[in-house]
């Protein structure tokens, strides 16, 4: 017998668990109630796990945020769809608890479990169990709506709220000793999985009720119905979406909380889509207009994140009309935080509107300091905005407007506030400028990019922020195939062996890496005349990477370049010597034996020797790689390493 109980013991023990004072193996125990339910079988994890879980839910957020992450896919562990209901009490009253993130979960579990629900059991227990949720806000006269449908829907009606009694009573008695707003603010995320399947009569019943939720008196119940009206209103039919949905945002909008405003805000462009178009222009335009002077900065950085996705909505005259007046209004807003949220949004705005209106309306927002007579000051351009946050954010997308306005109107507009920008003290707005050259270059062209910008990307060059110099590098090799070989040499050549001997490892890395993408663009005569040069005069061992040589071997440089990477062998840094042996390894599959045995492996021997631990690491690892080569190498000095490679 104790050879057939052994197997479950284990389980036993995860179920004391759910008991056990301390919280971690209570959480652990949790975290495996899928393992507990398939032991226990179906109908076990029905009559005895879940009513478990439902009775001892007062514990720690942290089990209970476990809790309601796991029954949102234990479906399958209570026999299917078909008892999805029994879910739903222990999800429930995890609705109920102070903590937003457990409430969230349990609702977001809840919406997972209703989307599965048969439509039967979503009408018998879903949809109670959200009016539970605000049963305060009901009486008994809710049965009148019954007066105005059929004598068979009264009766199946009547079932229904005779059912909804009981879960009412119990559920008013459990939800009586908690805090009452923290149920209602659940309820609202359940209203689109409970709608599209109740009757007639209670779908009129739930949108009376969710317009409620929007006139509450907490504001956390007023924020939680402004979050969830788009999905509600995306289930709700066109005839009353335009009155009911309409009336309940028109509420939103106008409550004295800025907190509820602005989330409000982020329905309009779900609202939006939901519309036509000249509906939208008559019910959301209006409401986002006036969100654009709001007196709360949160409001208005809202609608600057928002505005642009309307323009589609509403169509091309209202955005030429209202749109872009209230956009202009947002970019010259005296909060940084609005106008970090336009500038963002520059590109994407115009992208919407057709290039004369932008560089008539929005360009000059941006480089252009504009006297604004009624307010009696200047407003500064975003290009030379007082907050380098704003100047930032504004580099960081500008570049796309090349693609949008053109040719003309870039060189003749833009490429001043490329310049400006590039040059700014704050290496963010640099180092975005720089990362986005290439969107420029398809428009204008590499001539007039090199002739207007080359100028400052050299000055980058030599930034003190180490930051802005890599991302230099990183775009010299796509600069270099565009500039031509002579160019490059004369212009950003020298800049190449410098970055080698930067401070920086990082740098020095790119850089090395630059080396290699350089000599393969510009072939191996170009290295053996501008590379092999720099690296046997100078100190190759200060750059601490010495992995591109590898790459540079050609046969006309094999007895220039190898002297001086065994040279560097001898030098006093161990990462110096490391690196040696990674040369020297990469190089034994590509030489000739004779000179692995008289140049690379005394090297290798030497180095295997070394104090340092590393050193010797390397070096052991490139000996090995020689003692496996068995074949005799070409009579040249290296072969073809692309094909050995591969």
């Amino acid at each position: 017998m104790a050879m057939i109980d052994e197997p479950l013991y284990p389980i036993a023990v995860l179920i004391d668990e759910l008991k056990n004072e301390d919280i971690q193996l209570r959480l652990n125990s949790i975290r495996r109630l899928s393992t507990i339910a398939r032991a226990l079988g179906e109908e076990r994890t029905r009559k005895e796990l879940i009513p478990f879980l439902s009775e001892n839910n007062d514990d720690d957020d942290e089990v209970l945020l476990a809790m309601a992450e796991e029954l949102g896919v234990f479906i399958p562990y209570v026999g299917g769809v078909q008892y999805a209901n029994v879910l739903l009490p222990p999800l429930e009253t995890l609705c109920t608890v102070e903590e937003t993130c457990v409430r969230e979960k349990a609702v977001e579990s809840l919406c997972r479990i209703g989307a599965q629900m048969m439509e039967q059991d979503l009408v018998e227990s879903f949809i109670p169990l959200v009016k539970v949720g605000f049963c305060y806000l009901l009486s008994y006269s809710s049965y009148n709506v019954c007066m105005h449908v059929g004598k068979d829907e009264i009766t199946f009606c009547n079932k229904i709220l005779q059912e909804f009694d009981i879960e009412f009573n119990r559920g008013f008695k459990r939800l009586a000793a908690g805090e009452w707003f923290t149920a209602r603010v659940s309820s609202c995320g359940l209203f689109h999985i409970a709608y599209p399947s109740a009757l007639e009569a209670l779908k009129t019943e739930l949108r009376a009720i969710y317009g409620q939720l929007c006139q509450d008196d907490m504001p956390m119940v007023r924020r939680s119905a402004a979050t969830n009206l788009g999905n509600f209103a995306a289930t709700v039919e066109a005839p009353h979406l335009k009155v009911d949905i309409m009336s309940m945002f028109d509420d939103l909008t106008q409550d004295d909380q800025d907190s509820v405003r602005l989330l409000a805000v982020e329905g309009c462009a779900a609202l939006g889509k939901l519309l036509e178009p000249q509906d939208c222009a008559a019910h959301i335009l209006p409401v986002i207009v006036n969100f654009s002077q709001d007196k709360s900065w949160r409001v208005r950085y809202m609608v600057a994140n928002q505005l642009y996705e309307l323009c589609e909505a509403v169509g091309p005259e209202p955005t030429r009309s209202d749109l872009v007046p209230a956009y202009v209004r947002l970019l010259r807003d005296n909060e940084a935080e609005v106008r970090i949220a336009a500038a963002g949004k520059v590109t994407k705005f115009c992208r919407i509107l057709n290039p004369e209106l932008a560089i008539q309306h929005i360009l000059p927002c941006v480089k252009v300091k504009m006297l604004m007579e009624n307010f009696g000051y200047f407003v500064e351009e975003l290009s030379t905005d007082s907050s380098q946050h704003v100047r930032s954010a504004l580099a960081s997308v500008i570049m796309g407007m090349a693609p949008v306005l053109g040719k003309d109107a870039t060189i003749e507009q833009l490429l001043p506030i490329f310049l400006s920008l590039l040059k700014d003290e704050f290496p963010d707005v640099r180092l975005n400028i720089i990362s986005k050259l290439d969107q420029v270059n398809q428009v204008i062209g590499i001539d007039l990019l090199s002739q207007s910008l080359l100028p400052a990307i050299v000055e980058l060059a030599e930034d003190r922020h180490w930051r802005v110099r890599l991302a230099i590098i990183e775009y010299i090799p796509l600069l270099a195939s565009q500039l031509g070989v002579g160019f490059f040499d004369d212009k950003l050549g020298a800049l190449c062996m410098q970055w080698l001997k930067d401070k920086v490892y990082s740098i020095r890395d790119a850089a090395a890496n630059n080396v290699k993408r350089l000599a393969e663009e510009f072939g191996p005569d170009w290295a053996m005349q501008h590379i092999v040069p720099q690296e046997t005069s100078e100190d190759v061992g200060s750059h601490y990477d010495l992995s591109f040589l590898g790459n540079l071997l050609t046969d006309i440089t094999c007895s220039k370049l190898l002297p001086v990477v065994i040279n560097a062998s001898k030098d006093r840094v161990p990462n110096i010597k490391f690196n040696v042996a990674k040369v020297l390894q990469s190089l034994i599959p590509i030489v000739n034996q004779s000179v692995v045995e008289k140049k690379i492996r005394p090297c290798l021997v030497e180095l295997s020797e070394d104090p340092d631990v590393d050193v010797r690491f390397f070096a052991s690892q490139a000996l090995e790689s020689s003692n496996q080569k068995k074949m005799p190498a070409p009579v040249t000095c290296f072969s073809n390493h692309n094909q050995t490679n591969s």
